[in-house]
């Protein structure tokens, strides 16, 4: 009764962090407020109708193809419906909002299985990373074109040297995929991060062919953020050409990746830096693109967490508990 008892004490303390936090965001944060309304004001009337409702109707798809993609990755470890992973995208989501680094992910997910947990792990941290190499390969273009355009077009020896960097970069973040073995090693190799090493240990069991599966959706996933944000650009009046407009979205997605936040909230303030920096060097106003950019953390981060709530709630984790987790296949 006592681990019932801390059981729904933790459901409870989440829920209502991650509604503290969420009113904060959404309605106490003055910006993010501002962009709010403007979202529904643009869904239910004027030209930014159309673009908004589009976004919208692409919030399932993305989070549908991110639940694919664990369902691919979570039945190489044991039998595991598409529905079930839904649900853990969801939970994994919610708790990923009120935890640094997004760590509660891979507890959502880890939860919704009911053996190998030290392997989902792993799992968890491939699909991430798979998410990674397409953001990478976008991401290095789209800076490559500002780059070319605005920081060296009188240096073409610099030129060339950047267009190889850039193909270098894609090449180094692209081999630990398919030969995870080199990153479990480089892991073993370093002392305080040695202990990290059982967990990937289930990385180079993935054929190549799921892995290819699972860069796929990743990079479908990644087209649909990017399609989002150029539709929410277009409701609040964003008129740049489309290629510099998709070299500064997928800029924007590589420059909040790499930098570490504490939670869901301080990927805010890096993507909104980002892209109010790179469509100002397109000569577009700070203000439409900061109310797109936050309309677009609203709509996959902030709604989607709400929702995982319900998830969250009805997790049976004593249940699953109880279950032993076999042992590792060989």
């Amino acid at each position: 009764m006592r681990r019932r008892g801390w059981v729904v004490a933790g459901k409870v303390g989440i829920t209502l962090l991650t509604l503290g936090l969420l009113w904060h965001s959404v309605v106490a944060d003055t910006a993010t407020a501002a962009a709010w309304r403007g979202l529904l004001t643009r869904a239910l009337s004027g030209a930014g109708r159309g673009p908004v409702l589009l976004a919208l109707l692409l919030m399932p798809v993305n989070w549908g193809l991110e639940a694919w993609k664990w369902w691919r990755l979570a039945r190489h470890l044991e039998p595991v419906s598409f529905r079930r992973s839904f649900r853990a995208v969801l939970v994994g989501l919610t708790l990923g909002f009120v935890t640094p680094n997004r760590v509660g992910d891979y507890a959502g997910r880890i939860m919704e299985l009911k053996s190998r947990r030290l392997d989902a792990l792993g799992a968890v941290f491939l699909g991430r990373y798979c998410q990674l190499v397409a953001t990478v390969a976008a991401g290095t273009l789209g800076l490559l074109y500002f780059l070319l355009r605005f920081y060296l077009p009188a240096y073409p020896a610099a030129k060339l040297g950047l267009v190889g960097l850039t193909l270098l970069i894609n090449a180094l973040v692209l081999l630990p995929l398919y030969h995870s073995e080199l990153l479990v090693a480089a892991v073993e190799a370093v002392r305080p991060l040695r202990r990290f090493s059982r967990f990937l240990a289930v990385m180079p069991t993935y054929p190549a062919r799921i892995l290819t599966d699972v860069l796929l959706i990743s990079s479908l996933r990644y087209a649909v953020f990017c399609a989002q944000f150029g539709l929410l650009l277009l409701a609040y009046g964003v008129q740049a050409p489309v290629g510099p407009a998709l070299a500064a979205i997928a800029g924007t997605f590589l420059l909040k990746s790499l930098v570490p936040s504490l939670n869901a909230l301080a990927d805010v303030g890096v993507r909104e830096l980002s892209a109010t920096h790179l469509f100002g060097l397109l000569g577009e106003p700070v203000l439409p693109v900061l109310s797109a950019s936050l309309s677009l953390w609203v709509l996959n981060i902030a709604v989607p967490s709400a929702i995982g709530l319900i998830f969250v709630l009805r997790l049976n984790v004593l249940r699953k508990r109880k279950t032993p987790d076999p042992a590792p296949a060989a």
